[in-house]
């Protein structure tokens, strides 16, 4: 196509043509909305016109400035590429062409701050910037992903229409709405990704249970995992993790029992961890999921221990049928922590950055699309729906209730798991942050005079006003000045 030829036709552009790119793409084209679409390497735009978008209304352009032609005003520009400096290097790129109120939309997972940034930098310039996260992996970019958008609150009514259309529906409701401003988005999307990281984990700790301490078969645990699904468990991890166990060789053996047991991570769980110590969340479930995978990494370590660390545990002996469901109501009790932990650091990031997040909304934008999906979110949305200023979710009577009837069947998991030497960090930290929670005291008391005796820390009193400190002279010899910068 000539420059002369340029019409501007394209109601969006899109730039990344990898398989989430291509797949929303595709999705924009099913819902009526004509997509430009150009790739860094050229020959991907070629590749995608003659394969998947053949018949179709997409069209290409290797040039980027022709592809910025194409597209009718304001402009919307959605880059899906890899986070970080590539993402950079296409604004400034794109800046050039572009017509104040012009839009761009980073679909990646790009880290919040970067969003902060750039929503800041290019409202200098005129052009408003979305940092919206995507979720739903290859299948929900085709059919219906959750979105959470986030930045110029400016640009929000001129690609709502496509975002929502696009976008999974759930009782006739989008799973898509404006977040906030500036990196809201892509927070609300990093803290999604810490659940899922949650989430993954406390299946592979109920598989691990069954598989190892209880010695079953992956059909056992196979049918297992299909019927949590049709019950309080009923979610999109649950269902492909009952899926992968049903998966065989051709020699009749389970695929699952040939996949290498270390794991991989992009990092977003590990962002939403350090975002929680800056902000000073107790966000242990998500910590210990990382941390989790970490270990998992350090296979040849681990084989080596294996023949020297002693196990020192007993077999299990017990009922395997209460054990199953003392699984599950662990499984299900260490699943409302996650969340509850989640919402607590989404909370204090939207007290700390001056965002008016919609918790409620938000339950809905992952109740469908996304791989965090699961009709449990529908309880969350409730118990916001409720109460919008609810401190915690396990203040609500829902989980209250849910708590209290599975937590002797998660205790009896926990300290099965203890027993019979299975590690379970994630429903264990679980436990241990609900029994925290739900203490008027800890020995935090302790830890203060051990802080004043070494470092003149101070300490407050149980009999005086908050904010008054204290300091004592413990040896003797210390004298009673009390430190003011110095903190360990």
């Amino acid at each position: 196509m000539s420059e002369v030829d340029i019409a501007a036709i394209a109601d969006i552009g899109l730039i990344g043509l990898a398989v989430m790119g291509q797949n929303l793409v595709l999705n924009m084209n099913d819902h009526g909305f004509t997509v430009a679409v150009h790739n860094r390497t050229t020959s991907k735009v070629d590749d995608f016109l003659e394969g998947p978008a053949k018949g179709t209304n997409v069209i290409g352009f290797h040039n980027l400035k022709e592809f910025v032609e194409s597209l009718k005003a304001p402009r919307r520009v959605m880059l899906m590429v890899k986070a970080g400096p590539v993402v950079d290097k296409f604004i400034d790129q794109l800046v050039t062409y572009l017509d104040h109120g012009d839009i761009i939309i980073d679909g990646g997972n790009s880290l919040y701050t970067d969003s902060n940034r750039r929503t800041q930098s290019l409202k200098e310039k005129g052009i408003f910037f979305i940092g919206t996260g995507v979720s739903g992996g290859e299948e929900g970019a085709r059919f219906g992903p959750s979105i959470m958008p986030g930045g110029h609150k400016g640009a929000w009514e001129a690609v709502k229409p496509i975002f929502q259309s696009i976008a999974a529906q759930v009782d006739g409701e989008a799973c898509c709405d404006w977040v906030g401003n500036d990196g809201a988005g892509h927070y609300v999307k990093m803290v999604h990704n810490g659940i899922e990281y949650g989430d993954m984990q406390l299946i592979c700790e109920a598989y691990q249970m069954m598989r190892e301490g209880l010695g079953m078969s992956g059909d056992e645990i196979h049918k297992v995992f299909g019927t949590w699904n049709e019950g309080v468990l009923d979610s999109y991890l649950i269902e492909i993790t009952r899926d992968i166990l049903a998966v065989k060789e051709d020699d009749g053996s389970l695929l699952i029992d040939h996949i290498l047991d270390t794991a991989g991570q992009k990092g977003t769980g590990k962002w939403t961890g350090m975002n929680a110590l800056d902000l000073g969340i107790p966000l242990t479930l998500i910590g210990e999921a990382v941390f989790a995978r970490c270990l998992s990494a350090r296979k040849d370590e681990r084989v080596a221990a294996s023949k020297v660390l002693p196990r020192i545990a007993s077999d299990f002996s017990g009922n395997k049928a209460e054990m199953v469901d003392a699984i599950r109501d662990a499984l299900y009790a260490s699943k409302i922590i996650s969340y509850a932990q989640g919402y607590m650091l989404m909370r204090e990031a939207a007290a700390t950055y001056g965002w008016e997040l919609n918790y409620g909304g938000i339950a809905l934008m992952w109740r469908g699309g996304c791989i965090i999906r699961s009709q449990f979110l529908a309880n969350i949305r409730d118990a916001f729906d409720k109460d919008a200023d609810l401190e915690n979710l396990l203040l609500d009577q829902f989980f209250i209730d849910a708590i209290t009837e599975a937590l002797p069947g998660w205790r009896k998991a926990v300290g099965t798991s203890i027993a019979i030497g299975i590690p379970a960090p994630t429903f264990s930290s679980a436990l241990a942050f609900y029994d925290g929670y739900r203490s008027e005291r800890l020995p935090a008391n302790l830890l203060q005079a051990q802080r004043d005796y070494f470092g003149a820390h101070t300490y407050e009193r149980l009999d005086k006003p908050r904010g008054e400190f204290f300091h004592t002279n413990w040896t003797g010899r210390g004298g009673d000045i009390s430190a003011t910068n110095y903190d360990v």
